[in-house]
C-alpha cells in the first residue's frame, strides 16, 4: 500500500483522464511557483530576496508527490531559462546568484513529495517536520551556488544566502502546519491509504 497525496484525491476515472489531470498541475504548479516568485522582498546584504516561490515549491511537493512535483519544478526552471520572465522579481535566465534555489527547489520538492508519501503531511509536527527537510535541501544546493557565482566565502554566502531567511522559514512551516493536516482534515481522509 501506498500513502496518497492530495492530488491523488482528485477524479480521474479513465488513464486519459488522469494523465490530462497530471498534465493540468504540472502546468498549474509551474504556473503558481511563478507567480508565488513575484511575491520578493528584497534583504539588505544579499542578492536573493525573501520570496513566495520556495513556500510553493514545498506545497507543491506535499500536494502533488515527487513525480508529478518534480516535473512541474522542472517546467517552471526550464521555462525560466528559456525567458519567461517569472523568476523572483521577474528574471530569467541561469545567470543570476540565486539560480541554485530554483535547482534547490525543484529537488526539495521531490523530498518534500516523497515525505508526503510516507505521510509526512498528516499532522502539524510531521509536516514540519517535512517542510524543514525541503528548506535544507533548498539550501544545500542553493548556498553553495550562490557562493560559486558570487566569489563568496561560504561564510559569507550563509550569512547573506541562509540566515537572513530563517524567521521566514518558519513562519512558511508554520503556514504549511495548518494547511496540509487541514486539507487532510476536511477531506475526512487522515490515513490517505492506498491499494
Amino acid at each position: 500500500m501506498s500513502t496518497a497525496v492530495l492530488a491523488d484525491l482528485l477524479p480521474a476515472t479513465t488513464a486519459p483522464r488522469a494523465r490530462a489531470r497530471d498534465v493540468a498541475l504540472v502546468v498549474g504548479g509551474a504556473a503558481l511557483t511563478g507567480a508565488a516568485a513575484q511575491l520578493a522582498v528584497p534583504v539588505p546584504g544579499s542578492p536573493v530576496p525573501v520570496t513566495g516561490q520556495t513556500f510553493a515549491a514545498l506545497l507543491i511537493g506535499a500536494s502533488f508527490g515527487p513525480g508529478r512535483a518534480f516535473l512541474s519544478l522542472l517546467l517552471y526552471a526550464l521555462a525560466g531559462m528559456a525567458g519567461v520572465p517569472w523568476f523572483s522579481e521577474g528574471t530569467s535566465g541561469v545567470g543570476m546568484p540565486s539560480f541554485g534555489y530554483v535547482i534547490g527547489m525543484g529537488a526539495a520538492a521531490v523530498a518534500v513529495g516523497a515525505l508526503a508519501r510516507r505521510g509526512g503531511d498528516r499532522t502539524g509536527p510531521r509536516t514540519a517536520g517535512t517542510m524543514a527537510v525541503g528548506m535544507a535541501v533548498t539550501y544545500a544546493i542553493g548556498v553553495p551556488y550562490l557562493a560559486l557565482a558570487t566569489g563568496m566565502s561560504a561564510a559569507d554566502a550563509v550569512a547573506a544566502g541562509l540566515v537572513p531567511f530563517l524567521i521566514g522559514d518558519v513562519l512558511k512551516a508554520g503556514l504549511a502546519m495548518a494547511a496540509l493536516p487541514g486539507a487532510w482534515y476536511l477531506l475526512g481522509d487522515r490515513n490517505g491509504e492506498r491499494d
